[in-house]
């Protein structure tokens, strides 16, 4: 049974979602009214924000209070790959920053459709390599993101895997977007129950990011890809959203290829859901839980004898 307050947030939004027609809409716009809603949101209580530069790119530091020395989130926001900012996902990272006692780097990778695949890997890759060369080390160092930003998450690790490239000790992703070309069966078993995405929108955002061809590359869409050695993997996911499947057969594809992983699938939510911290039980909860793990992960506090 999910709180009053998750069933009130869940048909508002969903209500907005249904006005909104993926084949005519326009992408600027998009942009414009996300960024100025997102404005007006706060951001943890206690985090310190500073704007940067990092490879030409704005990002933003966010600081909790009494910060673990050395240790490092960064944090990939979502948007389809063609909106998102720090203004949009300022509050969202800040509660993770929060609830873990880590240092979080919020950056603007470049947004498709004038950045088309693979232009925000190439940026994720550039920014973790340079926070390599500025002195972090590796294993103090998670990665985490949402829905497109965390499909951007695993391309990321992926790449640096291939790479040779030291892998941070772990990855965390909420709602991931694994499969661009649509192929989950929970695209037909939750196409009624998903407040926000209809299936037959899917092909038309991916569009703007990658050609048809491309969509099945498993840097655009990791459920294709190899997912053998990996750092430790922390997914959640709601129980209602289209991009179900994406989860669930990345942690099927992980657990077979011998990695670690664990999957939290979050019963009656919905895409990104932890957006709603400051309003929600279930969102709070949820990145309570994501502080625990990446605070296991990188050995801070309670977890340091672990």
């Amino acid at each position: 049974m999910i709180s009053l307050r998750a069933r009130i947030i869940r048909h508002v939004t969903g209500a907005y979602f249904r006005t909104i027609d993926a084949k005519t809409a326009d992408v600027q716009a998009m942009r414009h009214r996300w960024h100025s809603w997102a404005g007006v949101l706060g951001t943890s209580q206690g985090v310190t924000i500073e704007a940067c530069e990092l490879r030409g790119l704005n990002a933003e530091w966010l600081t909790p209070r009494n910060a673990a020395d050395g240790k490092l989130l960064l944090y990939l926001h979502g948007g389809a790959y063609i909106m998102g900012s720090c203004n949009t996902h300022r509050e969202l990272a800040s509660h993770i920053a929060s609830a873990t006692g880590v240092r979080t780097l919020l950056p603007e990778y470049r947004l498709a459709p004038e950045h088309p695949f693979p232009a925000a890997i190439d940026d994720a890759i550039g920014i973790y390599r340079a926070l390599i060369a500025d002195g972090y080390a590796a294993q103090d160092i998670v990665i985490a993101g949402d829905s497109a930003g965390g499909g951007l998450t695993m391309a990321t690790l992926l790449s640096l895997r291939d790479a040779r490239d030291p892998l941070p000790s772990a990855a965390c992703m909420l709602s991931p977007w694994l499969d661009l070309s649509a192929t989950g069966e929970s695209m037909t078993t939750r196409a009624n129950q998903d407040p926000w995405f209809k299936p037959n929108d899917m092909p038309i955002v991916t569009s703007y990011y990658c050609e048809e061809s491309q969509r099945r590359h498993p840097l655009a869409s990791p459920v294709f890809a190899d997912l053998s050695d990996l750092p430790p993997l922390f997914i959640q996911v709601g129980e209602d959203e289209i991009l179900l499947s994406d989860s669930t057969r990345c942690a099927e594809n992980v657990a077979a290829a011998g990695g670690n992983i664990e999957l939290e699938i979050w019963p009656g939510m919905w895409h990104v859901f932890q957006v709603f911290v400051h309003r929600m039980p279930e969102s709070r909860d949820a990145i309570r839980k994501i502080g625990e793990f990446i605070r296991r992960e990188l050995k801070i506090g309670d977890f340091l004898e672990a």
